[in-house]
């Protein structure tokens, strides 16, 4: 019995050990997302990053998000197929050029789904942009919970196939805080059908004006 005992004893410190370390890891990622999300309303907040004037300042009622959900850091399988330039509608007469670059595909609700990558043919030239890569789309919640032109999520151009995509990290167009903008819209071919309850939502105040 006492042996009995000994055993049960380093059954739960194992599982007490193996457990702490991923609660840890999830609040770390949660905290990274928070912390990010503080950063982005700094930035619209701040004047000399000439993202909002003061007047539309003075009128931001805030942001709103979606839950931080580690469910909704998935992995992906990227597919290069470089296409044709293109002239990407936007919010306004702007048509940016871009091409299609490749393809994310990624289980959700059961489903493979698949996103279109795309590459910014002016912001490539750019430093820093070299391996830039966008990704315009709409979900079951646009237009109810999220913001009626579709969303956006940032991509690197990948060194390998298995990728990691980051629900989380999804944000707005700068049209949805300005009529100033012109924002990409996202292709008919970047259509989820499937619910993405991650990310930035449509901003407080959002829908009691429009």
């Amino acid at each position: 019995m006492k042996y009995l005992k000994l055993s049960i004893s380093k059954l739960l410190m194992v599982l007490f050990l193996t457990i702490i370390p991923s609660i840890l890891v999830c609040q770390n990622y949660k905290d990274s997302i928070i912390e990010l999300r503080v950063k982005h309303m700094g930035e619209l907040m701040d004047t000399s990053n000439h993202i909002l004037n003061q007047k539309e300042i003075d009128n931001f009622e805030g942001l709103a998000y979606f839950e931080v959900d580690s469910t909704y850091r998935i992995s992906g399988r990227f597919t290069k197929s470089v296409g044709g330039k293109f002239k990407m509608p936007t919010s306004t007469d702007r048509l940016p050029v871009y091409r299609r670059y490749g393809y994310i595909e990624f289980e959700m609700g059961g489903t493979i789904n698949r996103l279109t990558v795309y590459q910014n043919m002016v912001l490539k030239k750019k430093k820093g942009y070299k391996k830039y890569l966008f990704i315009p789309f709409r979900d079951g919640t646009t237009g109810i919970e999220s913001y009626g032109g579709g969303r956006y999520l940032d991509f690197q151009i990948p060194t390998k196939t298995n990728v990691k995509l980051d629900f989380n990290c999804v944000y707005n167009p700068y049209c949805v805080y300005s009529y100033r903008y012109s924002c990409p819209i996202p292709p008919d071919e970047n259509t989820l059908t499937l619910p993405i309850k991650a990310g930035e939502k449509v901003p407080v105040g959002y829908l009691k004006e429009h």
